[in-house]
């Protein structure tokens, strides 16, 4: 049912009521109803069908209210990536992209040995923050509107990515319900993950990736309206502690734990055994 529709019904039927009423007293319980008794019995009918049917249809409008509002605000949430996404494009994407046609040039025009290896030390930094800016525009471009979308489809969307672009192989095992999470909670939880994955396709060297997901049975979380979680990105690579991932010069993992401390969530990076690294997010979500 439409907003528009909702909106007429729920200003329609007490009139409709109360006059159907009033059609109904005087053509046909006249005699059997009197006149003080029909004043009483009019208001007791307008509420009780308020109470039967508006108040369904107040809980569909609110519904739709609040579904109309997340709408709108993934919609302003996505514009607002896609114009980041564009200024780092045009911006400093160019800026470096330029920036690295120089430095080209200018190790063809010296001779200086010295020259040359400190050129290729640039070089090699300008290509390296050049393909984090086109990572961080991709994932800009690519997030996915959980609303949009079941949330297990999301993460197997994002699984299966990096196997196309990496060869890296993947499995996911996820055991958290779609409702411990609100959108906004869903939206940041996987540009995490994303983010985790791309550390992984970067730099671990690794050939497999387990995603795993679960929520925690931790005292006092039964009772309570929220719903504790855990979620896992564990690849077998070379292994990184979050000092050695600092020490890269990226800024994936600081881009993670500010989305996680945003959540209010905990986010942690470990050794795997018996070698890999293990990215841990841990916190509550809002469950319905």
């Amino acid at each position: 049912m439409s907003y528009k529709w909702l909106k007429r019904l729920i200003l329609w039927i007490p009139t409709v009521t109360i006059g159907s009423w009033e059609y109904v007293r005087h053509a046909i319980l006249l005699p059997y109803v009197s006149m003080e008794l029909g004043n009483v019995l009019a208001p007791v009918l307008v509420f009780v069908v308020t109470l039967t049917l508006l108040r369904g249809l107040f809980a569909k409008l609110e519904q739709t209210q609040e579904s109309l509002q997340q709408e709108r605000v993934a919609k302003a949430a996505f514009e607002e990536r896609e114009q980041l996404a564009r200024e780092l494009h045009d911006g400093i994407s160019q800026s470096l992209f330029m920036l690295s046609v120089k430095l080209d040039r200018l190790e063809r025009e010296t001779s200086d040995p010295k020259a040359q290896a400190a050129t290729q030390v640039i070089k090699s930094t300008v290509r390296r923050v050049h393909d984090d800016v086109r990572q961080q525009v991709e994932s800009l471009h690519h997030t996915p509107l959980p609303s949009k979308q079941p949330w297990l489809q999301s993460i197997h969307h994002l699984t299966a990515e990096m196997e196309q672009t990496s060869g890296i192989r993947t499995t996911v095992e996820w055991n958290v319900k779609e409702d411990v999470f609100t959108p906004k909670q869903k939206v940041e939880l996987l540009a995490i993950m994303r983010e985790a994955l791309m550390n992984v396709q970067k730099h671990a060297r690794a050939g497999r990736v387990i995603v795993r997901g679960g929520q925690l049975r931790q005292s006092g979380f039964e009772d309570s309206i929220e719903a504790a979680f855990y979620c896992e990105i564990e690849d077998d690579g070379i292994g990184a502690s979050s000092a050695q991932l600092n020490k890269q010069g990226t800024y994936g993992l600081k881009m993670m734990q500010a989305r996680a401390e945003a959540m209010r969530w905990s986010l942690d990076v470990s050794q795997a055994s018996p070698q890999g690294t293990i990215v841990t997010i841990r916190g509550r979500g809002t469950a319905k």
